[in-house]
């Protein structure tokens, strides 16, 4: 059963109207990855998925990771309008952050800007931050949204949403 809509504040967007199947589009914003005092990406040319009841994910060019912070890690997935998802490790100052980023290196033809690109989940980061503001984790070990403020809920993968 789909729940009821978390109140809409001004220069907020309900993520239930966000469209399904999602899509994809320049994010124009500034996305920002920090992790141990080191920035491990920064960029205004990011790509964001939008779905309904998700907050976006944020697809960064790999032009805009710190060089030689990626690892290719083990596993697979798949996103039914995506295609085969890679995972990635992030390595900054010794420490591993396992699986920590996926990207689509042969994205469907509706999402191929993704191409290359890596989406990062939030909470394993010191910080994660879309224009200056502070992004939070979607709820949910697999889901990967970064919440702002500019987002109203409420979303995918708080408990009890399992079928929505």
């Amino acid at each position: 059963m789909r729940p009821w809509r978390d109140p809409v504040a001004p220069g907020q967007t309900s993520v239930w109207d966000l469209p399904r199947p999602a899509i994809a589009q320049a994010a124009g914003e500034c996305v920002m990855i920090e992790h141990g005092g080191a920035v491990i990406a920064r960029t205004r040319s990011a790509i964001r998925t939008m779905e309904t009841s998700h907050p976006p994910n944020y697809y960064i060019p790999p032009q805009d990771i710190a060089a030689g912070v990626l690892r290719r890690a083990a596993g697979s997935s798949f996103c039914e309008w995506k295609g085969a998802a890679v995972y990635w490790d992030v390595i900054t100052d010794g420490a591993v952050l396992a699986r920590v980023g996926w990207s689509y290196p042969n994205p469907t033809p509706a999402f191929a800007m993704l191409r290359d690109h890596v989406a990062f989940y939030a909470a394993p980061f010191d910080r994660c931050s879309v224009d200056g503001e502070t992004a939070l984790p979607q709820p949910g070990e697999f889901y990967g949204g970064w919440i702002t403020s500019r987002y109203a809920g409420p979303f995918k993968g708080i408990p009890g949403s399992m079928g929505w």
